[in-house]
């Protein structure tokens, strides 16, 4: 299914749980004082328009966004006094707009991760890069970009199969998240390439942070499927980005890095001018 048709249907459904926090029926409400009929009325013009948003948006962060604005005013109009009479109705909407976000950050996580290893994929890195150079930028502290890609994992397949292979990915990727700082970015960038973002980090610690996951790995050889183990090992390209570089511009200068290591062999490491 297309992003659009989903955002479609996303929105489709939004619209349904905004009209549904709609409350009481219409001859419950001319009981109401004026007052309280301006309260509705608000609360319905502010629905509508808040449907009108997230019809128009393509982004599931917007999209919750909008949703935290229906809930918080969903909420304020459930404590209110005067709405003693639609006050169950009001609270099954709050369950819905709930349930909505919930399942919306779930797609959003599916959207950003890669499913196989659990990092992020291209979409992830791309939302990730934005906040790292932008916060960077304003701090004027140094942000290092490196690309990985395993060394022969063409051979690594054809010998010993496509499910070891996909089985190498997943230890290189959880090997990664567990050695790297809680404030670093691993994503997968196709197929065995990866990149990493160092927020803070210089040049030669980057370098150092690769040397210590080539280790990492090769002190831990892959079982196969005739219970062997098997050596893996990656090269690496690192780039230090420099003040308001594009992302396609820094990770070139890392992959440009990567060529040459790995035009010297396996388990090589290179920086980018």
């Amino acid at each position: 299914m297309g992003g659009h048709i989903i955002m479609q249907t996303l929105s489709e459904k939004g619209l349904r749980l905004v009209k549904s926090a709609e409350v009481g029926e219409e001859n419950e409400a001319s009981e109401e004082s004026s007052k309280s009929l301006l309260t509705i009325d608000e609360y319905y013009q502010h629905a509508e328009q808040y449907a009108r948003e997230i019809r128009k948006t393509h982004d599931v962060n917007e999209i919750i966004r909008i949703l935290d604005a229906v809930l918080s005013e969903t909420r304020d109009l459930h404590q209110s006094d005067e709405m003693s009479n639609t006050r169950q109705e009001v609270s099954d909407a709050e369950q819905k707009i709930e349930s909505l976000k919930h399942e919306l950050a779930l797609i959003r996580e599916l959207v950003h991760t890669d499913q196989m290893t659990g990092l992020f994929n291209r979409r992830g890195l791309d939302e990730h890069f934005i906040r790292e150079t932008a916060r960077a930028d304003r701090s004027k502290n140094p942000l290092c970009v490196i690309l990985i890609d395993l060394d022969n994992f063409k051979e690594i397949n054809e010998t010993y199969g496509y499910p070891f292979g996909d089985n190498v990915l997943i230890s290189l990727a959880r090997m990664m998240m567990n050695a790297l700082r809680p404030t670093d970015v691993v994503a997968r960038y196709g197929g065995e390439e990866f990149v990493i973002l160092l927020p803070d980090t210089e040049i030669d610690e980057a370098v150092r942070v690769i040397q210590r996951l080539q280790r990492t790995l090769a002190n831990r050889p892959i079982l196969n499927a005739d219970n062997q183990p098997v050596s893996i090992s990656f090269s690496g390209g690192v780039a230090l980005r420099q003040a308001d570089e594009h992302q396609h511009a820094v990770i070139k200068r890392a992959d440009e890095a990567l060529s040459r290591a790995k035009n010297i062999g396996s388990s090589q490491i290179e920086v980018a001018p």
